[in-house]
């Protein structure tokens, strides 16, 4: 049975990325009924910082060559370490559940929420793979980062996915949604660009619908 996890990160309870999360998620669903379906907000309710006791079950793993994640919890020996795995464990076997991981991921200061990067954090150990896991991220900017615009070399926000999944997670089979420039609707100086982030916003949003249908 294939599994859809749904990510959101936005501080935005009524946020574009959560708009297009939600139109893939539907769509996705209407497409694959009786699929399992886990649906995560790391915004309303976020996941702990990694400490000390995390890093130390990455530095055992390590040590012991452990990557296959059925393996990690062998590694667990402390109260402390117990503790951080407490945190770990629910949130691994979401990922590790997944066939599909979709992820509500807005730009925030030219990279991805706080709350985003936890869960990263948490459930990314050394050398693990996810590769045969399709990614969708659902994102939304402020302004345009696309090629060949002024701020396209400061994109730290799918770049950095991009290169986080494909060389943590072995993972290159990944769909990028944007919804850009919804920041005109509150910059008086972006405002003369509205029309473009109104046809962004139904690009994206058509997009989220095809590939809910098709990933």
């Amino acid at each position: 049975m294939s599994h859809l996890l749904h990510l959101d990160s936005s501080a935005r309870s009524a946020s574009f990325s959560r708009e297009l999360s939600a139109r893939f998620a539907d769509a996705w669903r209407a497409a694959n009924p009786g699929a399992a379906y886990t649906y995560r907000d790391v915004a309303a309710d976020p996941v702990p910082p990694i400490g000390q006791a995390w890093t130390e079950i990455c530095d055992a793993l390590l040590q012991a060559g452990i990557t296959d994640p059925a393996g990690y919890a062998s590694v667990v020996k402390t109260p402390e370490q117990r503790e951080a795995w407490t945190v770990v464990e629910p949130l691994l076997a979401e990922l590790l559940a997944a066939d599909v991981v979709l992820i509500g991921a807005p730009m925030y200061n030219f990279s991805i929420p706080a709350t985003l990067k936890l869960w990263i954090d948490q459930v990314t150990f050394p050398k693990m793979s996810l590769a045969g896991k399709a990614f969708v991220v659902a994102g939304a900017r402020g302004g345009t980062y696309l090629p060949g615009t002024p701020r396209e070399p400061v994109d730290h926000h799918e770049r950095y996915l991009r290169d986080f999944f494909a060389g943590h997670y072995d993972v290159r089979d990944v769909t990028f949604l944007h919804s850009e420039l919804t920041n005109a609707l509150v910059d008086p100086r972006l405002s003369p660009r509205d029309p473009d982030r109104i046809a962004s916003r139904e690009q994206a949003l058509l997009g989220a619908e095809k590939a809910g249908r098709e990933v």
